[in-house]
């Protein structure tokens, strides 16, 4: 039995700990949520009163932090002084590459092996483990760190050295958040063309304009699989995540001399939905922003 830390129980990191439970590990949990720890320990964790108190003694510590600062605290005041020599470090959290990349050499310098390991599939796939990882790690640390994650993964890619699967993440969700809005305008001109949104997409969906966004993700309620959509976008990823992922890209491509205008205007749209009060709700809604009916929200 491995004894696992896990740092951080929001709306991934709960599904997360609990599938790592689930695999016979000992997970030792924090958060600074009551409510997070009470669900923690009803899924089968430990409960710890800190972060120094869940990584003592053991061997993986995996974190779900929100922003690149807190990742770069956690692991230089917390993480590092209080963890066992030997100990794997891998963060989850979707965070700017140069917070990985420093991260990852600060842990280097500390003794520790470190891995930043963003993930793809949202809250669903969180509760379910079928998570796609992107890992950012030395090559020599790779099979430990799949196996590592494997009770909550459909798949893990190693990217490249550190900050690499923070380079894939946001890369492949400034794809997701432009293909969402370019399937979400289609539906909405359908719909003023007299075209039903079921023809619509079946028509699409064997067409050129198949994506993800629109076979599996469809963000018209009751047209293709069941998705947020049909719980009136409740769930899934929400548009305060996506508009974080998509300032993430932006800043990427601005430090690094990338063009970037769709991505940009993505964000834009995004922004807007946020600011009108609808962050929480699954980025597909911006559908019904588009078809001027928010009220339907």
């Amino acid at each position: 039995m491995t004894t696992i830390a896990f740092i951080g129980l929001g709306n991934m990191g709960s599904g997360m700990a609990a599938n790592q439970a689930k695999a016979q590990h000992k997970v030792r949990a924090f958060d600074l949520s009551d409510a997070a720890l009470k669900r923690a320990a009803e899924n089968g964790c430990e409960t710890a009163s800190s972060v120094a108190d869940a990584v003592k003694g053991a061997e993986i510590v995996i974190t779900m932090l929100p922003a690149g600062q807190h990742v770069r605290q956690v692991y230089a005041e917390q993480v590092a002084p209080n963890a066992k020599q030997g100990a794997l470090f891998i963060d989850c959290s979707t965070i700017d590459v140069d917070s990985a990349r420093w991260t990852g050499a600060e842990m280097a310098k500390a003794g520790f092996r470190f891995a930043d390991a963003p993930v793809s599939g949202g809250t669903a796939a969180a509760d379910a483990g079928s998570l796609a990882f992107m890992v950012g790690c030395e090559e020599k640390d790779f099979a430990e760190i799949e196996r590592a994650l494997q009770p909550m993964a459909r798949v893990v890619f190693r990217a490249g050295d550190h900050g690499a699967g923070q380079a894939a993440k946001i890369c492949n969700n400034m794809v997701l958040g432009i293909s969402m809005l370019g399937v979400c305008e289609g539906f909405a001109l359908a719909e003023k063309l007299g075209l039903a949104p079921d023809k619509f997409f079946e028509i699409a969906n064997a067409s050129s304009g198949q994506c993800w966004s629109l076979t599996t993700y469809c963000p018209w309620p009751g047209v293709g699989p069941q998705t947020a959509s049909d719980r009136n976008y409740e769930g899934g990823f929400a548009t305060a995540m996506m508009l974080k992922d998509l300032k993430l890209a932006q800043a990427a491509a601005a430090a690094s001399g990338a063009a970037a205008p769709l991505g940009a205007q993505a964000e834009a749209l995004y922004a807007l939905f946020d600011r009108l009060g609808y962050g929480g709700k699954d980025f597909s809604a911006v559908l019904q922003m588009l078809r001027g009916q928010l009220s339907r929200l």
